[in-house]
């Protein structure tokens, strides 16, 4: 697993065309952005393990 420190506005490059960039909500939490082709499935980690640990 990689770890990496990013501030809101910074983003990660995945591959050539998966860009997952740090955005500030106004309620002061952080938020992921997902910028990724439509034939890309992302799902959230809670239903991932629903659907894959039961």
């Amino acid at each position: 697993m990689l770890v990496l420190g990013r501030k809101p506005g910074e983003y990660v490059m995945i591959g050539e065309d998966i860009k997952v960039k740090v955005v500030k909500s106004d309620k002061g939490d952080l938020r992921l952005a997902i910028d990724a082709p439509r034939s890309v499935k992302i799902k959230r980690g809670e239903i991932w393990e629903q659907e894959n640990l039961h």
